[in-house]
Protein backbone atom coordinates (compact mmCIF):
# COMPACT_ATOMS: atom_id res chain seq x y z
CA UNK A 1 0.00 0.00 0.00
CA UNK A 2 1.16 3.34 -1.20
CA UNK A 3 0.74 6.38 1.28
CA UNK A 4 0.63 9.81 -0.42
CA UNK A 5 1.71 12.05 2.62
CA UNK A 6 0.55 15.87 1.76
CA UNK A 7 2.40 18.51 2.92
CA UNK A 8 4.76 16.86 5.55
CA UNK A 9 6.07 18.57 8.83
CA UNK A 10 8.29 21.31 9.47
CA UNK A 11 7.65 23.08 6.14
CA UNK A 12 9.48 19.71 4.60
CA UNK A 13 7.10 17.23 1.89
CA UNK A 14 6.97 13.87 2.84
CA UNK A 15 7.56 11.20 0.54
CA UNK A 16 6.08 8.24 -0.42
CA UNK A 17 9.28 5.83 0.69
CA UNK A 18 8.80 2.41 2.38
CA UNK A 19 10.98 2.64 6.13
CA UNK A 20 13.50 1.38 6.35
CA UNK A 21 12.75 -0.88 8.98
CA UNK A 22 12.51 -4.42 8.68
CA UNK A 23 8.67 -5.34 9.58
CA UNK A 24 7.17 -1.79 9.21
CA UNK A 25 4.70 -0.90 6.17
CA UNK A 26 4.76 2.85 6.72
CA UNK A 27 7.36 5.15 5.71
CA UNK A 28 10.26 5.96 8.05
CA UNK A 29 9.15 9.47 7.89
CA UNK A 30 5.85 8.92 9.38
CA UNK A 31 6.80 6.99 12.11
CA UNK A 32 9.56 9.56 13.11
CA UNK A 33 7.01 12.30 12.68
CA UNK A 34 4.63 10.41 14.87
CA UNK A 35 7.31 10.09 17.75
CA UNK A 36 8.11 13.93 17.59
CA UNK A 37 4.62 15.28 17.53
CA UNK A 38 3.84 13.19 21.02
CA UNK A 39 7.00 13.86 22.92
CA UNK A 40 7.60 17.85 22.92
CA UNK A 41 3.94 18.80 23.00
CA UNK A 42 1.21 17.14 25.43
CA UNK A 43 -1.39 15.67 22.77
CA UNK A 44 -2.64 12.27 23.18
CA UNK A 45 -2.34 9.41 20.72
CA UNK A 46 -5.50 9.88 19.40
CA UNK A 47 -4.50 13.08 18.71
CA UNK A 48 -1.90 12.71 16.99
CA UNK A 49 -3.92 10.27 14.86
CA UNK A 50 -6.19 13.13 14.02
CA UNK A 51 -2.97 15.31 13.02
CA UNK A 52 -1.70 12.36 10.69
CA UNK A 53 -5.22 11.66 9.28
CA UNK A 54 -5.19 15.69 8.52
CA UNK A 55 -2.62 14.58 6.19
CA UNK A 56 -4.35 11.76 4.27
CA UNK A 57 -2.42 9.34 6.88
CA UNK A 58 -4.23 6.92 8.19
CA UNK A 59 -2.59 5.61 11.35
CA UNK A 60 -4.27 4.17 14.59
CA UNK A 61 -3.55 5.75 18.02
CA UNK A 62 -2.28 1.82 18.77
CA UNK A 63 -0.06 1.93 16.14
CA UNK A 64 1.38 5.44 17.09
CA UNK A 65 1.62 3.60 21.20
CA UNK A 66 3.21 0.91 20.04
CA UNK A 67 5.77 3.23 17.74
CA UNK A 68 6.44 5.37 20.97
CA UNK A 69 7.03 2.34 23.23
CA UNK A 70 9.43 0.60 20.48
CA UNK A 71 11.77 3.46 18.65
CA UNK A 72 11.01 6.15 21.53
CA UNK A 73 13.23 5.00 23.93
CA UNK A 74 16.04 4.31 21.30
CA UNK A 75 15.68 7.98 20.10
CA UNK A 76 16.06 9.12 23.62
CA UNK A 77 19.54 7.14 23.68
CA UNK A 78 20.82 8.02 20.48
CA UNK A 79 20.58 12.06 21.83
CA UNK A 80 21.85 11.65 24.63
CA UNK A 81 24.75 10.23 23.55
CA UNK A 82 24.97 13.02 21.05
CA UNK A 83 25.24 14.99 24.53
CA UNK A 84 28.10 17.15 25.67
CA UNK A 85 29.64 16.27 29.26
CA UNK A 86 27.72 17.57 32.26
CA UNK A 87 28.26 20.50 34.17
CA UNK A 88 30.02 20.39 37.50
CA UNK A 89 27.04 21.39 39.16
CA UNK A 90 23.96 18.92 39.59
CA UNK A 91 20.75 20.46 41.18
CA UNK A 92 18.46 17.87 42.26
CA UNK A 93 14.78 17.62 43.47
CA UNK A 94 12.01 15.07 43.96
CA UNK A 95 8.51 15.60 43.21
CA UNK A 96 4.83 13.74 44.35
CA UNK A 97 2.91 11.77 41.71
CA UNK A 98 -0.10 9.48 41.93
CA UNK A 99 -0.04 6.09 40.54
CA UNK A 100 -3.01 4.26 40.71
CA UNK A 101 -4.08 6.29 43.33
CA UNK A 102 -0.70 5.45 45.55
CA UNK A 103 1.84 8.33 46.53
CA UNK A 104 5.14 7.95 44.28
CA UNK A 105 8.89 9.63 44.00
CA UNK A 106 10.26 11.14 41.10
CA UNK A 107 13.54 12.16 41.51
CA UNK A 108 15.29 14.19 38.87
CA UNK A 109 18.88 15.58 38.21
CA UNK A 110 19.69 18.55 35.97
CA UNK A 111 23.68 20.76 35.32
CA UNK A 112 23.52 23.91 35.94
CA UNK A 113 22.91 24.41 31.99
CA UNK A 114 19.20 22.89 32.39
CA UNK A 115 20.21 19.66 31.00
CA UNK A 116 18.73 16.63 32.64
CA UNK A 117 20.76 14.19 33.74
CA UNK A 118 18.56 11.26 35.24
CA UNK A 119 14.86 10.41 36.57
CA UNK A 120 14.06 8.05 38.74
CA UNK A 121 10.62 7.06 40.22
CA UNK A 122 10.71 5.60 43.54
CA UNK A 123 8.30 4.19 45.98
CA UNK A 124 9.97 6.25 49.23
CA UNK A 125 12.03 9.37 49.59
CA UNK A 126 14.10 8.37 52.41
CA UNK A 127 18.00 8.16 52.83
CA UNK A 128 18.16 4.81 51.21
CA UNK A 129 16.27 5.68 48.17
CA UNK A 130 18.34 9.13 47.93
CA UNK A 131 21.50 7.49 47.99
CA UNK A 132 20.58 5.03 45.67
CA UNK A 133 19.40 7.89 43.25
CA UNK A 134 23.23 9.60 44.09
CA UNK A 135 25.05 6.39 43.19
CA UNK A 136 22.74 5.98 40.23
CA UNK A 137 23.44 9.46 38.39
CA UNK A 138 27.30 9.13 38.86
CA UNK A 139 27.12 5.78 37.35
CA UNK A 140 25.03 6.97 34.51
CA UNK A 141 26.78 10.37 34.05
CA UNK A 142 30.22 8.78 34.14
CA UNK A 143 31.50 11.94 36.91
CA UNK A 144 31.53 13.30 40.12
CA UNK A 145 29.89 17.56 40.50
CA UNK A 146 31.68 20.00 42.09
CA UNK A 147 28.67 20.56 43.81
CA UNK A 148 25.28 19.42 44.78
CA UNK A 149 22.29 21.50 44.95
CA UNK A 150 19.53 20.33 46.82
CA UNK A 151 16.60 21.49 49.14
CA UNK A 152 16.22 21.01 52.66
CA UNK A 153 15.35 17.12 52.86
CA UNK A 154 17.10 15.15 55.24
CA UNK A 155 17.18 12.48 53.53
CA UNK A 156 19.54 14.63 50.91
CA UNK A 157 22.22 15.39 53.24
CA UNK A 158 22.71 11.73 54.55
CA UNK A 159 23.02 10.29 51.29
CA UNK A 160 25.47 12.75 50.37
CA UNK A 161 27.81 12.06 53.27
CA UNK A 162 27.53 8.28 52.56
CA UNK A 163 27.66 8.21 48.37
CA UNK A 164 29.80 11.27 47.83
CA UNK A 165 31.63 13.04 50.99
CA UNK A 166 33.97 14.94 49.35
CA UNK A 167 31.41 16.75 46.82
CA UNK A 168 30.37 20.36 48.47
CA UNK A 169 26.90 19.75 49.31
CA UNK A 170 24.53 23.31 49.47
CA UNK A 171 21.24 22.52 50.68
CA UNK A 172 18.97 25.72 49.65
CA UNK A 173 15.23 26.32 48.96
CA UNK A 174 15.93 29.30 46.38
CA UNK A 175 19.02 27.84 44.37
CA UNK A 176 17.08 24.96 43.66
CA UNK A 177 15.09 26.79 41.54
CA UNK A 178 16.33 25.19 38.34
CA UNK A 179 15.52 21.58 39.33
CA UNK A 180 12.30 22.62 40.01
CA UNK A 181 11.13 24.27 37.29
CA UNK A 182 12.64 21.07 35.23
CA UNK A 183 9.69 18.97 36.56
CA UNK A 184 7.24 21.56 34.64
CA UNK A 185 7.49 19.50 30.98
CA UNK A 186 6.81 16.22 32.62
CA UNK A 187 3.69 17.29 34.62
CA UNK A 188 2.01 18.52 31.31
CA UNK A 189 2.78 14.58 29.75
CA UNK A 190 1.09 13.23 33.25
CA UNK A 191 -1.91 15.68 33.10
CA UNK A 192 -2.32 14.60 29.68
CA UNK A 193 -2.17 11.22 30.36
CA UNK A 194 -4.79 11.31 33.32
CA UNK A 195 -1.66 9.75 35.45
CA UNK A 196 0.54 7.01 35.26
CA UNK A 197 -0.68 3.55 35.61
CA UNK A 198 2.11 1.63 37.05
CA UNK A 199 5.74 2.58 38.04
CA UNK A 200 7.42 0.51 35.21
CA UNK A 201 5.60 2.21 33.15
CA UNK A 202 6.08 5.98 34.66
CA UNK A 203 9.42 5.32 34.58
CA UNK A 204 9.84 4.84 31.06
CA UNK A 205 7.61 7.65 29.68
CA UNK A 206 9.59 9.79 31.69
CA UNK A 207 13.02 8.53 30.49
CA UNK A 208 11.87 8.66 26.78
CA UNK A 209 10.45 12.34 27.73
CA UNK A 210 13.07 13.81 29.37
CA UNK A 211 15.46 12.46 26.13
CA UNK A 212 13.46 13.66 23.36
CA UNK A 213 11.51 16.75 25.15
CA UNK A 214 14.27 19.10 25.32
CA UNK A 215 16.10 18.01 22.50
CA UNK A 216 12.80 19.21 20.42
CA UNK A 217 12.42 22.02 22.67
CA UNK A 218 14.44 24.84 22.78
CA UNK A 219 14.92 27.78 25.55
CA UNK A 220 13.82 30.53 23.85
CA UNK A 221 12.97 33.34 26.02
CA UNK A 222 16.30 35.23 25.54
CA UNK A 223 17.29 33.83 22.27
CA UNK A 224 16.52 36.27 19.19
CA UNK A 225 14.02 34.73 16.65
CA UNK A 226 16.66 34.12 13.74
CA UNK A 227 19.15 32.60 16.68
CA UNK A 228 16.22 29.98 17.61
CA UNK A 229 14.87 29.41 14.17
CA UNK A 230 18.91 28.25 13.12
CA UNK A 231 19.43 26.39 16.00
CA UNK A 232 15.75 24.44 15.61
CA UNK A 233 16.99 23.68 12.25
CA UNK A 234 20.07 21.74 13.56
CA UNK A 235 18.33 19.93 16.22
CA UNK A 236 15.92 18.96 13.33
CA UNK A 237 18.51 17.85 11.17
CA UNK A 238 20.17 15.43 14.09
CA UNK A 239 16.65 14.55 14.92
CA UNK A 240 16.45 13.57 11.04
CA UNK A 241 19.97 11.67 11.57
CA UNK A 242 19.32 9.73 14.68
CA UNK A 243 15.40 8.68 13.16
CA UNK A 244 16.78 7.48 10.06
CA UNK A 245 14.68 9.82 7.95
CA UNK A 246 18.32 11.80 6.43
CA UNK A 247 19.70 8.62 5.13
CA UNK A 248 16.92 8.46 2.57
CA UNK A 249 16.90 11.43 0.56
CA UNK A 250 21.01 9.89 -0.37
CA UNK A 251 19.62 6.29 -0.95
CA UNK A 252 15.95 7.15 -2.87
Amino acid sequence: MIFWLIGGGRGRPWGARRSCTRGHRYPVEVISHCVWLYHPFPPSFREVEELTLERSVTVSYETVRRWCGKFGQQYADALRRRQHRPGDKWHLDDVFIKINGEQRYQWRAVDQDGNVLDILVQNRRHKAAATRFFRRLMKKTGAVPRVVVTDKLRSYGAAHREAMPSVEHRSHKGPNNRAENSHQPARQREHAMKGFHSTGAAQRIVSVFSGISPHLRSRRHLTPATDYRAEMTVRFAIWDQITGVAGLSTTA
